[in-house]
């Protein structure tokens, strides 16, 4: 009875501790995306790339307009400067070079306006894309969702990329919004 029981009692302890390493061993679901190609190739990072592409391109068309008004006038103020006099020639100098500066600041404050559309627009598609990738995590069972570049992954498997997962949604999301 006792080699029973403590037969019995091995047998228990065994299968018990069989049991709960088989109920341990869950396996972690991790996901690595990359939001560069999100930017590229959803409907909502193209449409983004679109508007600052057309902003590129108009700003670039003020700067060749002031440009070659600029241009026009030096080559106007150096014909005249010959029979002008000395005050008129130091004056159209100064008003030129006030020109120039005004071109100058003008570009700064375009290309610092630029960068900070850019900023904006992509900032929002992150931000949706975050909305996203916490969805797909929580419904999905993700332990863990990180971006490719910014996580600092060197491999990965390409069964754990959710890309283009999160392209679809994204998609989706904002052909309903429209």
């Amino acid at each position: 009875m006792k080699k029973t029981l403590g037969i019995l009692s091995m047998v228990l302890f065994f299968s018990g501790v069989i049991v709960s390493q088989a109920l341990c061993a869950d396996v972690a679901k991790i996901g690595v995306f990359d939001f560069q190609k999100i930017v590229t190739e959803s409907s909502a990072g193209k449409m983004t790339q679109k508007q600052i592409n057309e902003k590129g391109s108009e700003l670039q068309k003020k700067f060749k307009a002031e440009k070659e008004e600029l241009e026009e006038l030096k080559k106007t103020f150096e014909r005249e400067a010959l029979v002008l006099s000395p005050e008129k020639q130091k004056e159209k100098q100064r008003d030129f070079r006030i020109r120039v500066n005004d071109f100058t600041k003008m570009q700064e404050e375009f290309a610092k306006d630029f960068k900070q559309l850019e900023v904006n627009l992509i900032n929002k598609i992150q931000k949706d894309v975050f909305e996203i990738t916490n969805e797909i995590g929580k419904d999905e069972g993700y332990l863990l969702i990180i971006e490719r570049k910014t996580a600092g992954v060197v491999y990965r498997p390409d069964q754990i990329d959710i890309t283009d997962q999160i392209i679809k949604k994204y998609n989706l999301k904002v052909s309903k919004t429209k």
